[in-house]
């Protein structure tokens, strides 16, 4: 699933932010089927996902999206000033970071120095 993530983002990623706006991100949602050979199919892309909390399972799952997205995207941007308080959570703090459960499988600098 990773792969194919990977692969459709790096096929399109000229397009999704054509102006190279500094300290963009953008959450995606997508889509997969799993056949009966436990294939993963990637059936589409959302730009804009749902967010809704509209069943108890969203409700528990829609904070910790949001939570996770913001600490891969914005925490490294806006890092706490200095001395930070042990006592707050932090995305640099491991402990902290265990719990999120987003990877980044597609880094638009590290796409394009490296060339691949």
């Amino acid at each position: 699933m990773k792969d194919l993530a990977s692969h459709a983002i790096k096929s399109v990623h000229g397009k999704i932010d054509p102006l190279k706006r500094k300290n963009g991100f953008e959450l995606f949602g997508l889509d997969f089927m799993i056949d009966r050979y436990y294939k993963p199919w990637l059936i589409e892309i959302n730009t804009n996902p749902c967010l809704e909390t509209s069943c108890p399972l969203l409700a528990r799952l829609m904070p910790e999206i949001i939570e996770s997205v913001f600490r891969i995207a914005v925490d490294p941007i806006f890092p706490p000033p200095l001395p930070y308080p042990r006592t707050k959570k932090f995305m640099y703090n491991e402990k902290y970071m265990k719990k999120n459960k987003f990877q980044i499988i597609f880094d638009e600098k590290v796409h394009i120095k490296g060339k691949k």
